[in-house]
């Protein structure tokens, strides 16, 4: 049993922790999939970010590079100026320098991105000097510096396009330009970018230079304006990875220089791909490379980088702080997260909630399955576990005069007295060898059960039987200083009978308490139950009875039949005993000895009682006929049935003047108080009392004084022997002559022939009834021996059916 118990144990927790496991894997799931979902979604937002970024940037990136486009377009306008004034350089020289002076002017005028602008032709020979320009801005005008001794220029632009002042070199088919990287320009004190190409003559060979300046701040204002978050900066790093950057308008000036540093430091030139230039010249869109990205980090502060090469060469730029990007993630980051809780939270608390239920329920099931007393499994558990096994033995225990060891110690020893055969028997069953896979189960009231796993043969049970006893026997319990001795009896069977039948789950059970009933019918210690004793069919039959019973009262087939009573002053039928019938499947009648057993056993006795009064008072109210009824000694002493008849009788005197009252069983009446009470109320209304089956058994005639009687009707076993017994014909005068002295009426029961009929009026007996009168039929028969029998063996067969209505004419 210990085994029992540490088996349920573990499966309890074995149960809990797969609820454990499954809570953890479904959160672990949940989690998963939410963190899955995170991702991808993530990876769509920045995917979107991403593409958002690049838009912005490719948008200011064509800006730049349009920007660019114009500076070439006007530095190729100043180009053309310069080969045209070429063709008057024979001119005198004042007007030569006057001409340059007010053309480069107007041309300044004309292009205002540039800061300023410049024309400069190479000498023809060693003896001839250079003929330079200079235009630019200056509070708000524009001023010209025209110099021939200016030669700031041959050297700078000798370095810069070395190839432009080869002799003999011819024009290509596209313009040439060259973008130089930001530098000081002392004429000017300013930095600036300048854009160059050269200017040739008729012949195509170089005759000179034009270049147009970018100041250093417009180009830091051109790229302030890009905005792709609050945080964000841009750039532009020229060939020579000077760094152009919106950063120097920023208020933090240290900052500032910090990414500027990191970003010169990146050398963003050696990471573009693509296509690099052949030389420093770059035309057209021929060379724009695609956009890049690179992660930079300043002062622990990640940024991302987006930069591609311009059209001019340079490295424009956005820097953009790797939280801002991540900024329009963080409400999906924060609501997920809101939401990943939420549900942890819920699905948390309905695990510990459904946890909870089931640990619950499992109690409840072990409170099911186990006895509170001996805490042992009960019958319910046991029908499970036969319900399980094919093959079995069952041993049913009960505890011989229990009832009085209740009665007289009260019912806590009684409890003591199940514990403790529990505990021993419980003892025994682990300690022995024989008992190993035995079970010890308690069962209603004062049994006990052990389940056995095997079948066994009825010697081996008869063995086991025999040492249960002998244990038993040996046991006393203690209660309060007195020693209760012990004693059981046992049923015992097996699933598998001798005639080869299969006991299978409940009929095991049925079959030990069958075979323990017939113990303690039978007094001995113990009973093997066997298919051949057809006990079970017994009961099988009662069961049928029982369902054929309940179906006829629901469907009103319980039916009074009246026996005519003839008074044999009158010579007419003035009365009629009304008997009760069951009216079968098929309509015919079936007598109350097959069923009237059967009623007291299941309690439905008081139900035929109820119909019977209800019918006959119906078919008694419309006219002035005797009738009686039957009462059996429970009836009496039934209080709302004692009701149920007075209420019926009050306010119809003339009913209750014609109705007597047949007491059965009187011998068995042992609280004649409650009896008299109630044959005092009904008396009182105007019925009478009847003695039924008078002169049977030990019939006492003080019962007659005690009852305050009207009526003795003479048990019919008399009757229908006194015109051949002499006896019986002596004790029915006698009994004639007792209740004559009484002023009480006497019916005889039971004749069944002319003869007995002759013999009852000899002895002045006042009424008769039998079936020479008359059988019990669904309606009334008012003329004598209607129905009687024609021939002999009629008689015979009417004769045992007389002494059948006889034995049950309760009803």
């Amino acid at each position: 049993m210990v085994l029992i118990n540490l088996a349920d144990m573990r499966m309890k927790r074995l149960i809990m922790l797969i609820l454990v496991l499954l809570t953890s894997v479904f959160l672990v799931g949940m989690l998963a999939m939410s963190s899955l979902n995170q991702d991808l979604s993530q990876r769509a937002m920045a995917k979107l970010r991403q593409k958002q970024i690049t838009d912005i940037f490719q948008v200011n990136l064509n800006r730049i590079n349009a920007h660019h486009q114009l500076m070439e377009q006007n530095t190729a306008s100043l180009a053309n100026l310069g080969e045209l004034i070429h063709l008057d350089r024979e001119m005198p020289g004042e007007n030569a320098r006057q001409t340059l002076e007010r053309s480069l002017k107007s041309a300044l005028e004309k292009m205002p991105q540039a800061y300023g602008a410049e024309i400069w032709y190479r000498r023809k020979n060693q003896s001839q000097p250079d003929l330079s320009a200079y235009a630019y801005r200056n509070a708000g005008m524009i001023r010209v510096q025209v110099d021939e001794r200016i030669d700031h220029g041959r050297d700078w632009y000798n370095r810069v396009l070395p190839q432009v002042t080869t002799p003999g070199e011819k024009r290509s088919g596209h313009v040439d330009f060259f973008w130089t990287p930001a530098y000081y320009k002392d004429f000017i004190d300013n930095v600036v970018i300048s854009l160059t190409t050269e200017m040739r003559d008729a012949g195509g060979e170089v005759i000179g230079l034009a270049s147009t300046d970018w100041r250093a701040d417009e180009i830091i204002g051109l790229i302030s304006g890009v905005k792709v978050t609050s945080s964000t900066f841009a750039f532009l790093l020229d060939g020579e990875n000077r760094n152009l950057s919106s950063l120097a308008r920023a208020d933090d000036v240290l900052a500032a220089q910090r990414k500027i540093d990191a970003i010169i430091d990146s050398r963003l030139h050696d990471r573009i791909e693509g296509l690099q230039p052949q030389s420093a010249v770059i035309s057209g869109r021929l060379l724009v490379a695609p956009m890049q990205t690179l992660p930079l980090t300043v002062d622990d502060e990640p940024h991302m980088l987006f930069f591609s090469r311009t059209q001019a060469g340079m490295i424009f730029g956005v820097g953009v702080p790797k939280a801002e990007i991540d900024a329009v993630l963080l409400p999906m980051r924060e609501s997920n997260l809101k939401i990943v809780a939420l549900i942890s939270a819920i699905t948390l608390g309905l695990s510990l909630l459904i946890m909870l239920i089931v640990a619950r329920i499992l109690n409840r099931v072990q409170v099911l399955y186990t006895d509170a007393l001996t805490q042992l499994p009960n019958r319910e558990k046991l029908l499970a576990d036969l319900h399980r096994c094919d093959t079995a033995s069952l041993l049913l225990i009960n505890i011989d005069a229990f009832k009085e060891i209740n009665d007289f110690y009260g019912h806590h020893c009684g409890d003591h007295v199940i514990s403790q055969l529990a505990f021993a028997l419980r003892e025994l069953l682990s300690e022995e060898h024989g008992w190993a896979e035995s079970r010890l189960y308690r069962m209603p009231g004062d049994e006990l059960a052990i389940w056995l796993p095997t079948t066994e043969s009825p010697a081996q049970l008869a063995n086991r039987a025999e040492t249960l006893l002998r244990f038993v026997s040996t046991l006393s319990v203690s209660w309060q200083n007195q020693t209760i001795p012990l004693n059981v009896s046992l049923g015992l069977a097996t699933s598998l009978q001798e005639d080869g039948t299969q006991l299978a789950d409940e009929q095991l059970l049925t079959s030990a308490s069958i075979a323990l009933k017939s113990a303690r019918l039978a007094r001995i210690g113990y009973c093997i139950y066997d298919t051949a004793h057809r006990t079970r069919e017994s009961y099988e039959q009662n069961l049928n009875w029982a369902n054929r019973l309940r179906s006829a009262l629901n469907e009103g087939r319980i039916v009074p039949y009246f026996q005519p009573i003839l008074d044999l002053r009158t010579g007419r039928i003035e009365k009629f005993e009304c008997l009760a019938r069951m009216i079968d499947e098929n309509g015919e009648p079936v007598s109350p000895a097959e069923f009237l057993g059967v009623a007291k056993k299941i309690r439905l006795y008081c139900h035929i009682t109820r119909t019977m009064i209800t019918q006959c008072f119906s078919r008694f109210a419309d006219n002035d006929f005797i009738f009686s009824l039957n009462l059996s000694c429970e009836d009496l002493l039934d209080p709302d049935l004692a009701n149920f008849i007075v209420d019926k009788l009050k306010g119809n005197p003339s009913l209750a003047s014609r109705l007597m009252f047949e007491i059965l069983e009187y011998e068995g009446i042992e609280n004649y108080a409650e009896v008299r009470k109630f044959i005092d109320r009904v008396k009182a209304l105007g019925c009478r009392i009847a003695i039924d089956d008078f002169g049977t058994g030990y019939s006492n005639f003080q019962h007659l004084l005690r009852l305050n009687v009207d009526v003795i009707k003479i048990d019919g076993s008399l009757i229908e022997h006194i015109d051949t017994d002499p006896i019986a014909l002596n004790v029915t005068r006698g009994i004639q002559q007792f209740a004559t002295g009484l002023g009480m009426r006497t019916v005889a029961e039971c004749v069944h022939s002319k003869a007995v009929l002759e013999c009852v009026r000899m002895l002045n007996i006042d009424y008769v009834q039998g079936f020479h009168i008359g059988r019990p039929l669904p309606y009334l028969v008012t003329e004598p021996g209607k129905d009687r029998p024609a021939d002999d063996s009629a008689e015979q067969q009417l004769i045992m059916a007389c002494r059948a209505e006889a034995t049950f004419s309760g009803r």
